[in-house]
């Protein structure tokens, strides 16, 4: 059963590499004409969406994972603080692609809205990065 928590989890993890090319998506936006900004915003909500399934199966894998084996609290802790990071602020990154899209459909500038997520989808692919890291060297406790 092991084996197969550790498959989903790295599956999770794979699907979650969405957050490591998000900024340079959104980035790439910002040079597009209006209506090709509204759909590269609608074709990141929909990946986005998608990498929030993996964050839930991330949660449920990891939990059962953790509970395996010996770790100490405090990277206990980190972890768990750094994957609801990563989730409140994939979900919060939702806001401003669909004003984006709202923006182009009313034939406003969306500029506000793309540094907006912007700055978000960088912050999370440093959380993201921080946790592949912990995932990679884990603190074990001491017997």
């Amino acid at each position: 059963m092991e084996k197969v928590m550790v498959f989903l989890h790295v599956l999770g993890a794979v699907g979650m590499g969405f957050y490591i090319v998000l900024p340079i998506m959104v980035g790439k936006a910002s040079n597009l004409a209006g209506v090709g900004q509204g759909g590269l915003a609608e074709g990141l909500l929909s990946a986005n969406r998608i990498a929030q399934y993996f964050l839930i199966l991330q949660l449920l894998t990891g939990g059962y994972l953790i509970s395996k084996a010996d770790y100490t609290v405090a990277w206990m802790i980190i972890v768990v603080l750094l994957f609801l990071a990563i989730a409140a602020l994939g979900g919060i990154i939702s806001k401003p692609l669909k004003l984006v899209v709202a923006s182009i459909q009313e034939g406003k500038s969306a500029t506000a809205h793309i540094s907006k997520a912007r700055v978000m989808s960088l912050i999370v692919l440093v959380l993201y990065i921080v946790i592949i890291y912990f995932m990679k060297y884990p603190m074990y406790q001491i017997s």
